[in-house]
């Protein structure tokens, strides 16, 4: 059942157009409170306890299919409105997935564009990136080219030799300049938007603090999902009415913690090589 609105996290006119021009959206209204925030990562070794060896906090994708924890925070009223700023009145959510840097780890995340992983079309999709630390440019935070996202989707190369967590990147003499980017810092609660379009990525983390996120993604529902690429896709619709039906849907969990009995099909192995 779509979820109601909480007026407080509604995005003005300004911020919607500062996000269409540039492609991200920083400086917003907390999501929890610091006492939440707490609370949010006390649960979370209980997640982590459900990685089976050889997997890291980066295999914790799409959880939300078997855990309330994820699912509860994808559908908070606070997230749906900033989104809903964004998209309009009618989407979904598909897709969960941490980013956890440890502390002093040399693992990077290389320049990207996340629609090039995706099989959907057309693009009208918005990641939510829930800070549960504080992030800035000390720890690994995020960097984004503004305005990157009106440029089409540039060809990324597929790489081993490389410190990056994905091994699909922006090929090499790409037309971007790196100088440019913003950097992304903020507080635990905080979240940012960035469209599926912009050119981000993030360095290591050298320093002596964890650098830990959870990523939403966010779509209209006219966005349909190739699924002979991702056959296990399924939608959560959050606001308003499915006119399109193009997608099929999930049930949503009962349990406080678990996984799902598939392994998702990884950006790599989406993406368009």
């Amino acid at each position: 059942m779509p979820v109601p609105s909480t007026p407080s996290h509604r995005l003005s006119a300004a911020q919607q157009k500062f996000y269409h021009e540039n492609g991200y959206l920083l400086g917003l209204p907390a999501i929890y409170t610091p006492a939440e925030m707490a609370a949010l990562n006390a649960e979370l070794p209980n997640l982590l306890a459900l990685l089976q060896p050889g997997e890291t906090s980066k295999d914790i994708r799409e959880w939300h299919e078997a855990s309330t924890y994820l699912y509860e925070i994808a559908m908070n009223p606070k997230i749906l409105d900033l989104v809903e700023g964004i998209l309009g009145k009618n989407f979904y959510f598909w897709a969960s997935n941490f980013f956890i840097k440890e502390p002093r780890n040399a693992a990077t995340v290389g320049w990207h564009q996340d629609a090039y992983y995706w099989p959907m079309a057309p693009h009208h999709s918005v990641t939510v990136w829930l800070a549960f630390d504080d992030v800035d440019e000390v720890n690994g935070g995020m960097k984004l080219l503004p305005g990157s996202h009106l440029g089409g989707i540039i060809k990324h190369k597929r790489s081993t030799q490389t410190s990056s967590v994905l091994t699909l990147e922006l090929e090499d003499g790409s037309d971007f300049n790196a100088d440019a980017a913003v950097q992304f810092r903020l507080q635990a609660g905080e979240c940012s938007l960035h469209d599926d379009r912009a050119i981000h990525g993030s360095p290591a983390n050298p320093s002596d603090r964890r650098r830990a996120g959870l990523t939403i993604r966010y779509s209209g529902t006219e966005v349909k999902n190739d699924l002979t690429v991702n056959p296990n896709f399924k939608t959560y619709l959050c606001r308003g009415t499915d006119e399109y039906r193009h997608n099929p849907y999930g049930t949503p969990p009962t349990r406080r913690y678990g996984r799902p009995n598939f392994k998702p099909v990884s950006n790599e192995e989406a993406g368009k090589v």
